[in-house]
């Protein structure tokens, strides 16, 4: 679970591109994560699961994350973006 809540800040954080519904694919700790980024209204909605069956929806609004992960709820503050297209790793 925690692995997958780490992730999932991470895909977060990770759509450096403008916000499509286009499938994404990234990998961390060796579990492969698939999810869109839809944007609705002032929000981002990311959508997808993990190659270990873990399922994830998460709304971006401003600077926070709520929905869920691993069929857990979660609700985090976004991680902050270093610089233009840089990838900030969340970390424990």
């Amino acid at each position: 679970m925690t692995k997958l809540l780490i992730a999932t800040a991470a895909a977060v954080i990770a759509f450096a591109a403008p916000a499509t519904a286009k499938e994404r694919v990234f990998t961390h700790e060796g579990v492969t994560y698939a999810y869109t980024a839809t944007p609705k209204g002032d929000t981002l909605v990311l959508e997808g699961k993990a190659s270990q069956g873990g399922k994830f929806r998460l709304v971006v609004k401003g600077d926070w994350v709520d929905g869920y992960a691993g069929g857990a709820r979660v609700s985090f503050r976004a991680p902050k973006r270093e610089g233009a297209g840089a990838v900030v790793v969340a970390q424990r």
